[in-house]
């Protein structure tokens, strides 16, 4: 199973692994999201959803 997230980027920080190793992180602010149009193999040649974020 594939999971996406649409967000935005508020902004980096710092964590520690467990060998206390600092790891950058990017901060996301997500969701929600709406399904807007349906793609279909008859019409459009392929299959998808179209999401919006507001």
């Amino acid at each position: 199973m594939r999971i996406n997230l649409i967000g935005n980027k508020i902004g980096m920080t710092q964590i520690f692994d467990e060998e206390g190793k600092v790891v950058p992180v990017t901060v996301l602010k997500v969701g929600p999201c709406y399904v807007v149009d349906k793609k279909t193999e008859v019409k459009d040649g392929y299959s998808a959803l179209v999401l919006g974020y507001q």
